[in-house]
């Protein structure tokens, strides 16, 4: 099972490892930097992790020993970074598909329809990926 734990501050994280990890628990996340004080409290709580993670900008400053010990223990400290901003609403495959029915010939206003996106939205979507054809 994999848990992600976010916290403002030290004291808070450490309440919240107290509370959420058990011995189900096999992934860990945290969003600060993982100290001594930290694996020490996740290891207490959960003893069958096998994967920490932290954010990458955090990873940098983990100690190499305590890497190296958690290694020889067969736990693994791997930076892990989270997605930023809004997800996309269309995916890969739409804008695929908007190209394939654009080079059939068929007209913005028909591929709205067909595909149930808005008119303004596509001519958005097509201009964009001119934009990124023309850089190419």
């Amino acid at each position: 099972m994999r848990v992600e734990i976010t916290a403002r501050n030290m004291r808070e994280l450490l309440k919240k490892i107290d509370d959420t990890l058990n011995e189900d628990v096999t992934e860990v996340y945290i969003n600060l930097r993982p100290t001594k004080e930290v694996i020490v409290r996740i290891l207490d709580n959960a003893p069958n992790v096998k994967v920490i993670g932290c954010p990458p900008s955090l990873y940098p400053k983990v100690s190499k020993k305590v890497i190296n010990v958690l290694e020889q223990m067969g736990i693994k400290v791997i930076p892990i970074s989270k997605g930023r901003g809004r997800p996309r609403k269309y995916s890969q495959k739409t804008i695929e598909q908007i190209n394939e029915m654009l080079k059939k010939g068929k007209r913005p206003r028909e591929i709205s329809k067909a595909l149930g996106i808005p008119l303004r939205t596509l001519y958005y979507l097509i201009s964009m990926q001119q934009q990124i054809s023309s850089e190419e």
